[in-house]
């Protein structure tokens, strides 16, 4: 055997023992989350604008919890013919609180071992995750291939229930929509022809879209895509020239002199005018239509080796704030491991 794998094999050997002794001999163990549950009961009703609002403003229809004050200053109106529902409410309580509450004799607290579960699962991946520093191996392939698929079947969840349903399938069928999934939703009897008539286009665009599956019918799909392509090129071009190129151009457009009652601020100058050159010479470096050799193009040759300074600069300032962000991930479920699973360390004494 390796040196490499015998070291690895102590380490599983020792961080086993450590979890066993960690989960069976500490006396309140780890990983264990205590919820709160409670009952409240919801109840649909028109609540009328606030203060100050437009005129033209109508009452909404919302649920709001039984004992809201706004049933009490009188702006919400229950809606006699909507039944309440009864919604079992549950609330993270800290370990230590949760014990000394159930020692009391409170019922409202008590063990969530699916929370518990879940913990134990995300600690799993965790690691698994974390063996790919040994090597390339089952475990990890595990858990990537669990990852994706979750991650996709997540995306596909959040499109159907924050797209489809609310944009789509609530305009075609609003009664059947507000009695099985939003009960919230308002119904517009006098538009509902022109709702109807405009939830078709994306209807029949995503339909045509879903033949990219058939054999013979794929280039029916071509039709939708350049129509999404088409239309999300548009936005995101006037998006860039209000969010990047004017206000590139406005923040450039400033004093190489700054006062202020009439003294000079020498910090504000020298950040304008490196501000300056920084941008008039990262656009030379990018003309490219003079050759760098005469006069001119020499002194060209010369902004731009300044141009190119400025961007190295800046790459290297953007890759710093990168490993910055995954040095903050990896700091955070190092926390998660030591903290909230094995509960080795206890900053705020909560467990």
């Amino acid at each position: 055997m390796s040196t490499s794998r015998t070291v690895w094999l102590a380490l599983f050997i020792v961080g086993g023992l450590g979890l066993a002794y960690n989960a069976f001999v500490r006396p309140h163990g780890m990983a264990k989350v205590y919820v709160e549950r409670t009952e409240q009961t919801y109840i649909e009703a028109n609540v009328a604008p606030p203060i100050g609002a437009p005129s033209d403003e109508s009452a909404t229809t919302k649920w709001l919890v039984k004992d809201s004050a706004s049933f009490t200053d009188g702006r919400a109106v229950a809606v006699p013919s909507q039944v309440p529902i009864v919604v079992t409410e549950t609330a993270t309580v800290a370990p230590r609180t949760a014990r000394e509450r159930m020692e009391s004799g409170d019922t409202s607290v008590s063990l969530s071992v699916v929370d518990s579960l879940g913990l134990w699962i995300a600690a799993f991946f965790t690691l698994a995750i974390f063996s790919f520093l040994w090597r390339d191996n089952p475990v990890y392939k595990f858990a990537e291939s669990v990852l994706v698929g979750v991650s996709a079947a997540y995306w596909m969840t959040l499109g159907f229930w924050a797209t489809l349903v609310p944009n789509l399938f609530a305009k075609l069928a609003p009664e059947t929509v507000k009695a099985w999934a939003i009960p919230s939703l308002p119904i517009d009897a006098d538009g509902r022809l022109s709702t109807l008539l405009i939830a078709l286009v994306p209807l029949i665009l995503g339909i045509m879209l879903l033949m990219r599956l058939s054999p013979k019918g794929g280039w029916i799909s071509v039709w939708p895509l350049a129509f999404i392509i088409g239309t999300t090129a548009g936005l995101k071009f006037v998006a860039f020239i209000e969010g990047d190129l004017m206000a590139q151009a406005s923040n450039t457009i400033k004093p190489l002199v700054a006062l202020n009652d009439g003294q000079v601020q020498w910090s504000e100058s020298f950040g304008n005018i490196v501000l300056l050159v920084g941008v008039l010479s990262v656009l030379t470096y990018f003309f490219f239509s003079i050759e760098h050799r005469g006069r001119v193009g020499s002194m060209v040759g010369k902004v731009s080796r300044v141009g190119i300074w400025y961007l190295m600069i800046t790459f290297g300032a953007a890759f710093g704030l990168t490993v910055m962000g995954r040095i903050t991930l990896l700091s955070q479920r190092l926390e998660f491991l030591f903290g909230d699973w094995l509960w080795i360390i206890d900053p705020a004494n909560i467990r």
